[in-house]
């Protein structure tokens, strides 16, 4: 979509565009046979779509005349690289709400419906249509332009955008909704277009964070389903199935000389990606990370996953401890909260505890591979023999 709101400048429009060339190659592939270059055709016909639109549209003639004219200019072709870019950070202008350039770029950039978006938010599917709608009258009305800052503007521009990328990259390893545990389309495009803002800017740390901490989850991708789909818990994980000469490059970029957030929690991921068993795991360094990563960027979901890597550090006990200074401070409907209790009771031997935690996590998730596991552990504790396994928080 980004090459169409680049020549028109309407979102709406490129939207509608992008759309009708969906429809149109679901009515025309399965008799002409699918293109050499199915992505080119699409934008091709969109771009076609838009152009007969602005045309058509009296009271759009200026502007048809004025996108002809830049297609005539510009030589770069209709699918170049920074059009994603210019798309991110338009999608992450700081005029818009965080909220707003979450939902845009996962819309715009990603690819997600509507319905998937609201999910992820846990809002109505009407307040997230609403919210987009939002978003793009104010680029409209702004006139925000479509392109990536001038290098004297981008340093200020770039938490919003590692953010907003950071919660793609996480959409895409470990959906919110549907039957999947992950989009993988999503992940790859988060982790493309971060190595893209590390070419702008070689040398800042928090873009070699960011990556390295993608890098270092993605490595693992091998080993975290099985063939049913269902989550491999990591203590059961096939480690061998791990990239690790991609995990080596990814932990090469780690600096903890003056770490910020995404360093921090890259630092933490290469915790794991390097032991050989969760056993091995040195689960209190990762407690003492946390601790430094709480001082950098203070939230409940740092403080959630510090007392899941004391539990493992210290006992279940000590973890249970931390976990109840928890409550009330704003994880209220957070699925790895209770998931988190839940599997610090059973490894206790209170089974029933255990399976009130799980069943209160189970009306919480909306991942159908979630809800698989999640009642795999409820029968576990329901009448099963207590067996180890892995916290089900993201580390």
């Amino acid at each position: 979509m980004a090459p169409i709101i680049r020549l028109t400048s309407d979102w709406d429009l490129a939207e509608e565009c992008a759309q009708d060339a969906f429809v149109k190659a679901w009515e025309r592939w399965p008799i002409d046979g699918v293109p050499d270059r199915p992505s080119a055709w699409l934008i091709t016909t969109a771009r076609n779509r838009a152009l007969d639109r602005l045309r058509r549209a009296s009271v759009e003639a200026r502007k048809y005349e004025e996108a002809l004219s830049l297609e005539t200019r510009d030589e770069r072709p209709a699918s170049s690289a920074d059009d994603q870019l210019s798309l991110v950070f338009t999608c992450c202008h700081p005029a818009l709400s965080m909220e707003a350039r979450v939902a845009l770029t996962l819309r715009s950039v990603g690819g997600l419906t509507t319905a998937e978006i609201a999910r992820a938010f846990l809002v109505a599917e009407r307040t997230m249509v609403q919210r987009l709608f939002r978003a793009r009258r104010k680029i409209r009305e702004a006139a925000i332009p479509f392109r990536v800052p001038s290098r004297d503007h981008l340093a200020d521009r770039l938490d919003g955008v590692l953010a907003v990328l950071y919660l793609v990259f996480n959409e895409g390893y470990h959906s919110t909704g549907g039957p999947e545990v992950s989009r993988l389309d999503l992940s790859e495009e988060a982790i493309r277009l971060t190595s893209q803002l590390r070419d702008l800017l070689p040398d800042h740390s928090e873009i070699e964070g960011l990556l390295a901490l993608m890098e270092l989850h993605d490595a693992r991708r091998a080993s975290r389903v099985d063939a049913a789909g269902d989550l491999i818990p990591l203590d059961e994980q096939d480690r061998s199935l791990w990239d690790h000469q991609r995990i080596a490059r990814a932990t090469s970029r780690i600096d903890l000389v003056q770490p910020g957030r995404y360093q921090l929690e890259a630092a933490i991921a290469a915790q794991h990606a390097v032991a050989a068993s969760v056993d091995d795991t040195d689960w209190s360094s990762i407690a003492r990370l946390y601790d430094q990563l709480r001082s950098v960027t203070p939230s409940p979901i740092v403080d959630l996953n510090r007392a899941v890597a004391i539990g493992m550090a210290d006992g279940p006990a000590h973890g249970l401890h931390a976990l109840d200074a928890l409550d009330g401070v704003g994880l209220n409907g957070y699925l790895y909260l209770p998931a988190a209790r839940a599997d610090m009771q059973r490894r206790l031997g209170r089974l029933p505890e255990a399976a009130s935690a799980y069943q209160e996590a189970l009306r919480l998730a909306t991942n159908e591979a979630d809800k698989r596991f999640l009642e795999r552990r409820l029968r576990e504790v329901s009448g099963d023999p207590v067996a180890g396994g892995e916290p089900p928080v993201q580390e």
